[in-house]
């Protein structure tokens, strides 16, 4: 379970409280209006945005204060933070080892992750040479190859035309259900919380509460989340 016990963040000029648990194996949406805090929300959860007050639990450890490479989390920002000098195995493989220095078996799951994404025999090409779903595909690899039970993603796929985010939603939800991981994910897109998170986490208004059911919330939405949607 992920719990924000009674948290505070506090930067010039913003303030987020948020209060919220989520159980283990959850799928959900972080929605809301335009510089409500949701990418800070998500920021503070994974340890790159300091917390004022309150506790980030996982599970029974209190990890609010862990660095961010001590966090039982994975993250995937829109850009898919791809290094370009490096093949698509050597991007998948900086989430097993930064050093790159791998043995046979890690090599041989580096193989599995881009297979399992599709990406079989793309191994040396490097992001210029990747279409943006299959550069997609690469950040989801390894994601998937880290193997961490929380997953944080914020916008990774605003870029990508319909059809093809669809796709992606649909692979990220079998990932998901195959790991047990539990996801986060911030989407301006209406559309992509009803296709993937069956429940939302609303920020608005200096708050950041939930979970809340999609359809019914989206249905009879709050004032400031109405007034977002138009």
């Amino acid at each position: 379970m992920l719990k924000l016990d009674d948290v505070a963040i506090t930067q010039e000029g913003f303030a987020l409280h948020a209060a919220f648990s989520l159980q283990a194996g959850a799928r959900v949406a972080v929605i809301g209006p335009s510089g409500a805090g949701k990418s800070t929300l998500l920021g503070a959860i994974a340890g790159f945005v300091p917390v004022t007050s309150g506790r980030i639990v996982w599970g029974a450890q209190d990890i609010t204060r862990l660095p961010p490479a001590a966090r039982p989390l994975s993250i995937l920002f829109q850009d898919n933070n791809l290094f370009p000098h490096l093949g698509a195995a050597e991007n998948v493989a900086l989430g097993l080892k930064p050093s790159l220095r791998l043995t046979a078996p890690e090599r041989a799951q580096v193989a599995q992750a881009l297979a399992r994404v599709g990406l079989a025999g793309y191994e040396g090409r490097r992001p210029a040479q990747l279409s943006g779903g299959q550069q997609s595909r690469v950040a989801l690899a390894r994601v998937l190859l880290r193997q961490k039970p929380l997953l944080l993603l914020d916008e990774p796929f605003a870029a990508l035309g319909p059809a093809l985010k669809a796709e992606m939603l649909a692979l990220l939800a079998e990932i998901c259900t195959e790991t047990g991981a539990t996801l986060l994910m911030v989407t301006h897109d209406i559309a992509d919380a009803r296709a993937i998170a069956p429940d939302v986490v609303l920020v608005a208004e200096g708050r950041a509460e939930g979970p809340f059911p999609t359809a019914a919330l989206l249905e009879n939405p709050p004032p400031a989340l109405r007034a977002y949607l138009g």
